[in-house]
């Protein structure tokens, strides 16, 4: 056959040579099916291949359109023995290795693209030629290629490529696959009227192969997919497309069953499998969406197949602990919180889903889809979610953003095609229905707020707007409806941060409608949806052009500060108001002060009027703004007063070391009188102490000219706003609600931060709010004592002096006592006693208590008193964070007062030492010679760092008498 040229091989293929022909054909097969040897097998396939003139060599010409038919009708004689002898070799068993099997498979798709071409059978005359008498026989032999004969043919083949492709799209050597991809490449080129019928199984293995694990299958299979697209061989064929329909609705029929049956790599294999066939139909997808039955099923299927798995009590519990820092400083732009789905975990899978999505939305028919999906939406709360989803990726996939597509559109849809359907998307999803539903089980949010979420919570039930109307009774709220609400609200804002992404700049004129909502999910205590709505600020920023999310709120403000001052006089109604403001002051800055200055009025006007009802809710206001005030204005001058008392301390160290330097009899009287004085003090000789504490006035009223000009100039708005709110919280410290109690003392610490540096303003206040103080100090819940004492802590650190007598007399007894009485309960207990409240109240009074005392400068008497109740404290019995808050007492009262905690402790313990000099009589203390005990490892490394601070700063007598 090689060695023929010309004309002379096509003498072999004449009519009469048939038998021939058939009879070499017919050893040929034989020997490819049964024979063992493999070089055998594979030589007979390869001869055969020749025989039929479909060899690969380039030696023989190609044969022109004439010569072509001539051998297709010699052929077809051939075609139902070759095609069954090959099937059978292709499904063969894998021990006859791949060669064979891929020699096959490009013998069976080269002689059925000759035999069945469609522009071959399209020149077939309608009745059979016939041939001379003594080719009668032979004329027998010889197959007409009628339709009749075509349309029957086919049908066969059709059970034959199924059961080649079964086969050949498993198979382990990848080059059986590759091969594979070219007999569908092969004959969709060739055949794509006559094989019609086939190619239901030709393109589902096409789009299967894609994601194949070899690259070169990979790349070849992306290749063909993108020439099919390229050719617009499916677009330019109604019959092609119909077949794509048909996959496409029985694959979505089962979709569900084999999402929940198969694992992670047939999820991927199957959904691999629709998203190519939704890329071959391309434009003709509306064949699809425009046909009831396949939209509904198409949509039913990836509506139950997103369905999201809501059982996770963790999304519930999380919650926003307090009011994070900047959203510069942590939100990234674009994120989207990770879901966990009912069938499936693998990220593959999502992505794909969204590329489904996403290719729908590109070429489909965008009112249609919107509008079918939001009906799925209002239909169910069961669908809602997953038909949010599903309307989010259309709209992405509708402005082309991340859409994997094989061929362009035809139209793509108007800036005002997208903004209708956005903004008829956004109505629904902010509709208050869907907004506002219930997230969590909080008695703090008041009852006006949980009445709103109620009302959602039903409408989220019942599935329609219309069941808003029967509140009663309410369906039981569990962790599973919580946790379902907070996906659909992230999904929702997620959306809008798509919806932003799609629209660009033109999203500024929904800014109207969309930000006041996103804000008051930026402020919610739920932290999945609080992270989520700042994700979406984020988004919205980016679209719209501002550079930082401040930036958003500072040009969008005056808008939503008459839209927050318009809900606070409707708190009732409108319970999340506090919400905005909250998330608008911890993302701006010092130049929205102005604009809700008045905003702050009216809620402290609204307070003093409904402070027995909506005391919560305003004081949440209140203590936004408080913390936005001590950020924007309150830190550096907290620095200069920590500087001002470092230079204090300094110079007073220096005067003691001048004392020092020239001590003269004069002085030394005149310390025995102060000492008599203050002892007199300690007693509570209270005629002295007025005495004493008009004389520590006379030294204070020197810088007089100045403070009096302070308090002739008006106070910065930020500081008299500072001073209103602790007005209220004055009358609010004794409110009959634990939670308001406390909601108050949060706020009161941050009012004396902020009014530090205007001491005229604060000391009046500080001596109004003392006797609530010292109430919620003694006789409180635990709670309540332990905020209190962090504003003691802080008023000590603002008001010094002025709080040493009354902290002394009124609180100082209540606090060694309560540490006294609780010690032995700490030591006795295990390791669970560190979680209990008590234990958090006993480390909160260690740690402050030292600093305290050292702010007051308290006396000798009050130290001790400090130091006998701390002593037990440095027991190694006690849990090791309370000794590491004792130590740090002893360190604060060394400041104060090193010679007596030096006596205390070396009464406890104290290594023997020898007087300096041999004229100096011995001292003998009670902690000498005393065995080891659970204080000494404490107190022996107090007295080591009371010895370091002793040996870097200038000694008195007393101190250089401490052993080294």
């Amino acid at each position: 056959m090689h060695s023929a040229y010309g004309d002379i091989i096509l003498s072999l293929y004449q009519p009469s040579t048939l038998p021939l022909l058939g009879f070499a054909v017919s050893l040929l097969l034989t020997l490819a099916e049964q024979e063992k040897a493999k070089q055998i097998k594979i030589s007979a396939l390869e001869c055969l291949q020749v025989l039929v003139l479909q060899c690969d060599c380039q030696e023989h010409r190609h044969l022109d359109e004439d010569e072509a038919q001539q051998c297709g009708d010699l052929f077809a004689s051939f075609l139902p023995g070759i095609s069954i002898t090959l099937s059978r070799v292709i499904a063969g068993d894998i021990k006859q290795g791949h060669k064979a099997t891929v020699s096959a498979i490009r013998l069976f798709y080269l002689i059925v693209g000759l035999v069945m071409a469609d522009k071959q059978l399209a020149r077939i005359p309608k009745s059979k030629e016939k041939l001379l008498v003594e080719h009668s026989k032979i004329s027998e032999l010889m197959i007409h290629r009628g339709p009749d004969w075509t349309k029957s043919t086919a049908e066969k083949l059709s059970l034959l490529l199924h059961k080649v492709v079964e086969s050949s799209s498993v198979h382990p050597h990848w080059k059986v696959r590759l091969e594979l991809v070219e007999l569908v490449h092969h004959l969709l080129r060739n055949c794509s009227q006559s094989l019609v019928d086939s190619f239901s199984h030709l393109l589902k293995a096409l789009v299967g192969l894609v994601n194949d694990e070899n690259s070169e299958v990979q790349s070849r299979c992306n290749k063909v997919l993108q020439g099919i697209a390229e050719q617009r061989i499916v677009a330019q064929s109604r019959a092609l497309a119909d077949v794509l329909s048909e996959n496409l609705h029985s694959l979505a029929t089962a979709l569900p069953r084999l999402m929940n049956s198969q694992d992670d790599m047939g999820k991927v294999s199957t959904l691999s499998l629709l998203l190519g066939y939704l890329k071959l139909l391309g434009p003709k997808i509306n064949i699809v969406l425009n046909s009831v039955s396949h939209l509904q099923r198409l949509s039913k299927a990836l509506v139950q197949v997103l369905e999201l798995d809501v059982t996770d009590v963790k999304i519930v519990e999380a919650r926003r602990s307090g009011p994070p820092g900047p959203l510069q400083q942590g939100v990234q732009k674009g994120r989207c919180q990770k879901k966990y789905f009912r069938f499936f975990t693998e990220e593959k899978v999502f992505q794909l889903l969204q590329q489904v999505c996403r290719v729908l939305g590109y070429y489909g028919n965008l009112y249609l889809l919107v509008d079918h999906f939001m009906g799925l939406y209002s239909e169910s709360g069961l669908y809602r979610k997953q038909a949010a989803m599903i309307l989010n990726e259309l709209l992405m996939g509708a402005a082309g953003v991340g859409v994997d597509f094989l061929q362009e559109r035809e139209v793509p849809p108007s800036m005002d095609d997208l903004k209708r359907s956005i903004t008829s998307i956004l109505d629904e999803y902010m509709d208050q229905t869907n907004w506002y539903l219930v997230t969590s089980i909080d008695t703090e949010e008041g009852s006006p707020e949980q009445s709103v979420q109620h009302l959602g919570l039903a409408v989220r039930a019942g599935g329609t707007s219309s069941s808003a109307l029967h509140l009663s009774p309410e369906p039981p709220v569990t962790a599973r409806t919580m946790n379902s609400n907070i996906w659909q609200i992230c999904i929702q804002l997620e959306g809008v941060g798509c919806f932003a992404a799609v629209l660009g700049k033109e999203f500024r004129l929904l800014l109207l409608s969309a930000l006041y909502p996103v804000l008051e999910k930026a402020g919610d205590r739920t932290l999945l949806i609080s992270e989520t709505a700042l994700g979406t600020l984020a988004d919205m920023c980016e679209a719209c052009g501002y550079s930082s999310v401040q930036c958003l709120i500072n040009e969008n403000s005056d808008y939503l500060v008459n839209g927050i001052s318009l809900n606070l006089r409707q708190l009732a109604c409108q319970p999340r108001a506090s919400q905005v403001l909250d998330t608008m002051l911890r993302h701006s800055d010092a130049s929205l002060l102005p604009l809700i200055e008045d905003v702050i009025q009216d809620v402290l006007s609204a307070l003093d009027q409904t402070y027995s009802s909506q005391a919560s809710t305003f004081l949440r206001v209140l203590h936004s703004v408080m913390t936005a005030l001590v950020q924007w204005f309150g830190m550096p001058s907290t620095e200069e007063h920590q500087q001002r008392q470092t230079d204090k301390g300094q110079s007073r160290a220096q005067s003691q070391g001048q004392q020092e330097v020239t001590l003269t009899s004069q002085e030394v009287e005149r310390f025995f009188l102060d000492y008599i004085s203050q002892k007199k003090i300690a007693e509570g000789d209270l005629p002295d102490l007025e005495e004493e504490e008009e004389a520590d006035e006379v030294p204070l009223a020197k810088p007089e000219p100045n403070s009096d000009m302070e308090g002739e100039a008006p106070m910065p708005s930020h500081a008299q706003l500072a001073k209103d709110v602790m007005e209220r919280c004055i009358h609010l410290l004794s409110d009959g609600s634990l939670r308001v109690r406390l909601k108050v003392l949060d706020v009161l610490e941050l009012c004396v931060t902020m009014l530090h540096p205007h001491g005229n303003h604060l000391l009046p206040m500080a001596h109004r709010v003392w006797p609530a103080l010292v109430t919620r100090l003694v006789n409180d819940d635990p709670l309540a004592v332990l905020r209190a004492f962090k504003v003691l802590c802080t008023l000590g650190q603002t008001c010094g002096d002025f709080l040493r007598q009354r902290f002394s007399k009124d609180v100082l007894p209540k606090l060694t006592s309560s540490l006294l009485s609780q010690a032995p309960v700490s030591a006795r207990a295990g390791p669970v006693y560190s979680h209990t409240l008590a234990f958090k109240l006993q480390l909160a009074v260690l740690q402050g208590l030292g600093s305290l005392c050292e702010k007051l400068d308290m006396g000798e008497s009050d130290l001790n008193k400090v130091a006998e109740a701390c002593l037990i404290y440095l027991s190694a019995k006690q849990p090791v964070k309370l000794q590491e808050a004792a130590q740090s007492v002893f360190l604060h009262l060394m400041q104060v007062d090193p010679d007596s905690m030096w006596l205390l402790l070396s009464e406890e313990c104290c290594p023997p030492w020898e007087p300096p000099h041999a004229s100096l009589q011995p001292v003998n203390l009670s902690g000498m010679g005393r065995p080891r005990n659970e204080l000494t490892d404490n107190v022996l490394l107090l007295l080591q760092r009371l010895q370091q601070q002793e040996g870097t700063a200038p000694s008195s007598s007393t101190q250089q008498a401490a052993p080294s």
